[in-house]
């Protein structure tokens, strides 16, 4: 019985000291993974930081809007809002009278004399209505401080000249 008896209290020692050492080693490892984890966020936050920098100087904010042709001229402004890397939300209009322009899309810088425009540009001009709402291009022509809509000819086959000032 003595035999058994010690027999009985060596196991049991025996099986006490291996759990407490499994849960040892499994904190150990927890901790190791915890700390590799720590350090590839900061890695990944820093990359994700560089990817969100403009390539280009910052449009967010709010530009002179300005319409004209033969027969009106007319400004107003169009707001700028950062959502991605030299990539804006663009809303914003123009009127006099009963004439009117209206802008809302994405603008996408592509160069520093380029901006791809992909949205609605709506405009009511003596009456006539006209809506631009395929990808265009506004462009700095070197005329002065403002990007020029390329898309220029009308509904009625007329320019019109729509621009951004920067």
């Amino acid at each position: 019985m003595k035999k058994f008896l010690i027999l009985t209290v060596a196991i049991t020692l025996f099986s006490c000291n291996k759990n407490a050492e499994t849960k040892t080693a499994e904190n150990s490892e927890n901790a190791k993974i915890d700390s590799i984890n720590a350090v590839r966020t900061k890695y990944n936050d820093s990359i994700r930081a560089l990817n969100d920098k403009n390539r280009f100087a910052e449009l967010s904010g709010s530009h002179t809007l300005k319409f004209s042709n033969e027969e009106a001229s007319f400004s107003g402004k169009a707001t700028f809002e950062k959502v991605g890397r030299d990539t804006y939300s663009v809303k914003g209009g123009a009127a006099s009278g009963k004439n009117s322009l209206n802008i809302e899309g994405t603008v996408k810088r592509i160069s520093e004399k380029h901006l791809n425009f992909e949205g609605k540009i709506a405009q009511k001009i003596n009456g006539k209505s006209y809506t631009r709402d395929k990808k265009t291009t506004f462009a700095n022509e070197g005329k002065g401080n403002f990007w020029r809509l390329q898309d220029k000819v009308n509904g009625d086959g007329f320019i019109d000249y729509i621009d951004i000032n920067f």
